[in-house]
């Protein structure tokens, strides 16, 4: 029989990243999470934590983690239910969330704010690519992503979204400077590129669709919509907009299009745990009528 006890330790070891910080949050020595990790392994017979900063679940210890987290908001709900409105205080439901950075800064907070009012979520959203996201779900680091990902995290449901369109944006400066001849191969091959971050290709997958080749023009790495999106109204590089902050800066001539009639659409999922939980339900149906509203 696993220990409650234990999982929890495991989740907080996760979670802090550290042994130590778990015994800070948990309020025991860490000589005490240690010998709680320790004696899980050997009932698992498999070494579940990686002992690097930060702290990471194995693959065996993935399974557990996600155990953990909804043994967690199981046990959260069902406290809140049995004290009732004249508990005393219910205490708030933390949900864990993975969202990629374009959803955040578009329409998934809408989504958030749709939720009851009465259920008393607190969320903890994390940010990531949309190809990464579904691996926080995998390790049981949440309990819920947008993600690309179709297939479903084992343990998890999957449902669609829709897609989220994007356009290539440029600076009217932009495009006089290293486009004056439009979006030709040549041309976008020396034209510098804005890049989300290390995991963002869209870019990269935009050129090579457009002109069939594969280009690596030099790059600027900005991890900030409201900041990527200024640099390419100032000129620093093109890059791809969603089509919620693209059309605004297109009609006021701030940016223009440098592929008309090209975009590219972003398919994406709701993965979440497969669990009958309160919380769950109400921020999964919030989402798919947000994403209905709002996505292609």
């Amino acid at each position: 029989m696993l220990d409650a006890v234990q999982l929890r330790t495991l989740a907080a070891v996760v979670a802090e990243g550290s042994f130590d910080a778990a015994a800070r949050l948990l309020h025991v020595t860490p000589s005490a999470v240690s010998q709680r990790i320790k004696t899980l392994e050997e009932t698992v017979g498999q070494v579940l934590v990686r002992r690097h900063r930060p702290c990471r679940p194995t693959e065996a210890g993935e399974p557990l983690l996600r155990l953990a987290g909804q043994l967690a908001l199981l046990e959260q709900e069902a406290l809140a239910e049995a004290r009732g409105p004249l508990g005393g205080g219910r205490g708030r439901t933390r949900v864990a969330v993975v969202v990629n950075a374009d959803s955040l800064g578009t329409w998934f907070p809408a989504a958030l704010a749709r939720v009851p009012e009465p259920l008393d979520l607190s969320f903890d959203i994390r940010q990531d690519d949309q190809e990464h996201t579904a691996e926080l779900l995998r390790d049981g680091s949440v309990t819920a992503a947008v993600t690309a990902q179709r297939e479903p995290v084992q343990g998890c449901r999957v449902q669609p979204l829709g897609a989220m369109r994007y356009r290539a944006l440029a600076s009217p400066a932009y495009v006089g400077r290293w486009l004056p001849e439009g979006a030709t191969p040549a041309a976008l091959a020396q034209a510098p590129v804005m890049v989300f971050d290390r995991k963002d290709r869209l870019q990269h997958r935009f050129l090579r669709s457009v002109t069939g080749r594969v280009l690596d023009p030099p790059a600027h790495y900005l991890p900030s919509v409201p900041a990527f999106s200024e640099a390419i109204r100032l000129g620093l590089g093109w890059a791809l907009v969603p089509e919620q902050i693209a059309d605004a800066d297109l009609t006021s001539g701030r940016c223009v299009d440098i592929a008309p009639g090209r975009t590219a659409d972003v398919p994406l999922y709701w993965q979440h745990w497969r669990l009958e939980s309160t919380a769950l339900t109400a921020l999964t149906a919030a989402v798919r009528a947000v994403a209905a509203e709002t996505l292609r």
